[in-house]
């Protein structure tokens, strides 16, 4: 399985409202529930009326689109991060799954992903 290498920072953030989301930028994840409106993406789009807002993830996703039948892939590969003793945020779409790191696990996140026979690519 292949896992692709995101070039970009990205930041976890709780907002007001959506009204200052891009929904048209690069990266774009919108959560809303009864306690929060939630917003990940690219440090450089994070909107004015945010609250609350974590810096420094960095992150990779499962290349090609992803069946829903398919079991266990995040189980895996949190598995082998959970082993390297390194915390992930996941972000589930149609087409794939996406895993975030921080900034300073990022690499040896790679590295043990290769290491179990991920093939990395850019």
């Amino acid at each position: 399985m292949k896992i692709k290498k995101l070039d970009d920072h990205f930041s976890v953030c709780k907002v007001a409202d959506f009204s200052r989301v891009n929904p048209d930028a690069e990266y774009c994840f919108v959560g809303k529930t009864d306690e929060e409106n939630s917003l990940v993406c690219l440090t450089r789009d994070v909107p004015e009326n945010t609250l609350e807002r974590d810096d420094g993830w960095r992150a990779f996703r499962i290349q090609g689109v992803l069946d829903f039948s398919l079991i266990g892939i995040l189980s895996e590969i949190s598995g082998i991060l959970a082993e390297n003793k390194i915390g992930i945020f996941v972000i589930s779409t149609y087409n794939t799954d996406y895993v975030l790191v921080k900034e300073e696990n990022y690499r040896r996140a790679l590295a043990a992903l290769d290491a179990a026979g991920y093939e990395i690519v850019a």
